[in-house]
């Protein structure tokens, strides 16, 4: 694997990332932002500052399980990788064009599948990682959405006796550290996918020991590429997610946002790669449904469903043509 190839490899890695942020911008922001508590143009830069702090915060075990447990680490080659990053890269932009919350990491999941079972069958793939991944799918969402009631609940019952003002005026200031926390659990798990992407690049190139540490460079270039995308914002997607699910007050987005952080900071730590879309969106589901069942958009969550149904095959599918055209091409 020639230098020049390892080297555009990384930047499409790091595109993807850009466009990580870019796309899942929505999901740190559309409740502070729908809520008023901050205008777009500083509710982006509140979640990318959070985005890039988490570098300090989490470890790698996210980037391990990317890296080393989804496909067999012996089929990786350029490839594999560049059929990877097409797949999760093409099935971001056309969801977020059509204003779709769809999981970037669940794309980049259906990618590396896709990429490795078009070269080496059904058998590349690392049953334990990819089933844990795709429990994640189900158990992130319902957890958010728990958590997210309880919350709610259990604020209600402490802000009883406040007047609406009141409890309008403390919340403004909580959403906004309930808002740095998530964008931190946001940063946290979805920086390390492409620090896993690129880490399993490294080794496949032989520029890495498969026991060798992650290099510092990887995780600078992979956070500041997720803090820059979230910077630049995928505003077509805030307000999916902010408005047309619920209507949201700022005790609802505080509630929310800390219901979604506490499922991203769970996850990560378990190094488990979680859709941050699915979290938010269980968590808001959950918070309007505290307050009454027909607060919700079902119709808008169901559709929001579906996408998450179609990414990972829809990701594999483009991978595994892209993997195709990679290996006539590279």
């Amino acid at each position: 694997m020639s230098l020049q190839i390892i080297v555009f490899l990384i930047f499409v890695a790091l595109a993807f990332d850009f466009l990580n942020g870019f796309h899942d911008a929505a999901n740190s922001i559309a409740t502070v932002v729908s809520t008023r508590v901050l205008r777009p143009q500083w509710a982006v830069v509140w979640a990318a500052v959070f985005n890039f702090v988490a570098l300090g915060v989490f470890g790698v075990a996210v980037a391990s399980t990317i890296g080393k447990g989804i496909i067999d680490p012996a089929i990786v080659d350029h490839q594999v990788v560049f059929g990877a990053l097409v797949g999760a890269i093409a099935w971001n932009i056309i969801t977020w064009f059509y204003g779709i919350p769809s999981s970037s990491s669940h794309a980049l999941i259906g990618g590396l599948a896709g990429a490795a079972v078009a070269k080496g069958g059904v058998e590349t793939l690392v049953a334990a990682g990819f089933l844990k991944t795709a429990a994640a799918i189900v158990l992130s969402p319902l957890l958010g959405m728990v958590l997210g009631t309880m919350l709610m609940i259990t604020v209600s019952w402490i802000c009883a006796d406040a007047t609406p003002q009141r409890v309008d005026r403390w919340f403004r200031r909580l959403q906004l550290v309930s808002a740095g926390f998530y964008s931190l659990g946001h940063g946290g798990n979805d920086a390390q996918k492409t620090m896993g992407i690129i880490w399993m690049l490294l080794i496949a190139s032989g520029r890495l020991g498969a026991e060798e540490a992650l290099p510092l460079w990887v995780a600078l270039a992979c956070y500041g590429a997720i803090a820059l995308g979230t910077l630049f914002g995928g505003w077509r997607i805030v307000k999916t997610m902010g408005q047309k699910i619920t209507k949201l007050k700022p005790v609802d987005g505080f509630c929310a946002e800390t219901g979604g952080a506490i499922t991203l900071f769970l996850a990560t730590g378990l190094g488990v790669p979680v859709s941050t879309t699915h979290t938010i969106t269980g968590a808001i589901v959950g918070v309007g449904s505290a307050r009454r069942v027909a607060a919700v958009r079902w119709g808008v969550a169901g559709n929001i469903v579906w996408a998450w149904i179609f990414t990972i095959p829809c990701a594999a599918f483009i991978a595994a043509i892209a993997w195709f055209v990679g290996e006539q091409f590279l």
